[in-house]
């Protein structure tokens, strides 16, 4: 009898615990450039995000997509434009999509965060690139 209860025992223990939910996204971010602010919010039952401010002086009429893939879409405004989308948490972070306006790629996203700082990882194929963004008080 007391051999079931340790056997029990050991295969409750053995259990993976289960994954703390990452850490919130919601906020303002500022780009580890400093060319603008990215607003992250729920949409849906995920997580989006968008250019809600450039810090950079535009263009008359304002930045336009000019390197979107996509020719019907490069002269769509950059401030306002989704640029996150389907963020769901995976692990101890996020992961979804992603498009980067300054060179008209999308990519698998991969973001993390810790404290007031924001880790992004994004993919195009093999190639990589991280950036770190922090959060507007």
């Amino acid at each position: 009898m007391i051999h079931r209860y340790m056997l029990a025992l050991a295969a409750f223990v053995a259990l993976p615990a289960s994954a703390a939910a990452p850490a919130s996204l919601t906020g303002r971010w500022k780009t580890d450039d400093g060319k603008g602010i990215v607003a992250m919010a729920p949409c849906g039952a995920k997580m989006c995000g968008r250019i809600a401010e450039l810090l950079i002086k535009e263009p008359a009429g304002g930045q336009r997509d000019e390197r979107n893939p996509d020719k019907s879409k490069r002269t769509r405004k950059v401030e306002g434009l989704q640029i996150y989308w389907d963020l769901a948490p995976h692990g101890d972070g996020w992961k979804g999509e992603g498009y980067s306006p300054e060179d008209g790629r999308y990519y698998k996203a991969h973001l993390r965060v810790k404290g007031n700082k924001l880790t992004m990882k994004g993919c195009v194929a093999v190639f990589c690139r991280t950036v770190t963004w922090t959060r507007m008080a």
